[in-house]
């Protein structure tokens, strides 16, 4: 074996051997960024801000950012000046297409092989989730989602809603590790000591998101960056 890869599974096996519990946030991380079915739900979104406040699509999308940097989540943001009902908002976001998701035979093997527990930690719904890892193939690999509603409608990277997942799934983040696309979303994971990973988009992936979410660069709280999610577990599983 090449010393290089010899060295990086052994990085691997000693950063991640004494994990049990694996934390995956769902969109534009389980699946890649360019399929851009969160193209979809934050057009949809825009959409329901308009409609609800009778505006054209350019303030709409005005609002809607507004509400998401200062909240975390439009929804939040729409909840609390609003009073919205956030069952009806949630369903209307995620009523999305989601043929372009192609079934990932790898990322399922690579799932497979991870010792202990799979959970999904997301700030969408429950149903959203079964939807994207049922396309993928990969349902039958996770124990439970821990989605918005179960956060109480409080989105990451807020510190109240990782402490409802940790005693909500009894997870202690001293042997637990999270893959995220947000790095902001790792901060709170990696002081709590959770492994964390990244996952970023292909440098010549054409994506639609905000430029001030996508973050390239490796920051103290992120232990791994990653542009392949399957990849990087194939060869994780394969160094434990």
């Amino acid at each position: 074996m090449d010393q290089s890869v010899a060295t990086i599974a052994e990085k691997l096996s000693a950063d991640f051997a004494h994990v049990d519990t694996w934390v995956f946030d769902l969109d534009n991380t389980l699946y890649p960024h360019h399929a851009n079915l969160w193209e979809q739900v934050d057009n949809r979104i825009t959409t329901w801000m308009a409609n609800y406040y009778g505006v054209d699509g350019l303030t709409a999308r005005g609002l809607q950012k507004y509400y998401y940097q200062r909240y975390g989540t439009s929804l939040r943001g729409l909840m609390i000046d609003e009073g919205v009902d956030p069952a009806h908002f949630l369903e209307f976001a995620h009523d999305i297409d989601h043929s372009p998701l192609e079934p990932n035979p790898l990322l399922g093997t690579a799932l497979s092989l991870l010792p202990g527990r799979k959970l999904i930690f997301t700030s969408g719904t429950t149903r959203h989730a079964l939807n994207i890892v049922k396309r993928l193939g990969v349902e039958e690999h996770f124990a439970d989602v821990f989605d918005i509603v179960s956060a109480d409608y409080l989105p990451k990277p807020a510190a109240d809603t990782y402490a409802s997942f940790f005693a909500r799934h009894d997870v202690d983040p001293a042997r637990a590790a999270m893959f995220e696309d947000l790095s902001r979303n790792l901060i709170v994971p990696h002081d709590r000591g959770m492994r964390t990973v990244l996952v970023v988009p292909k440098h010549d992936a054409e994506i639609v998101r905000d430029a001030w979410e996508i973050e390239r660069v490796q920051a103290e709280h992120v232990d791994y960056v990653t542009d392949d999610i399957a990849g990087f577990l194939t060869d994780l599983s394969a160094s434990l």
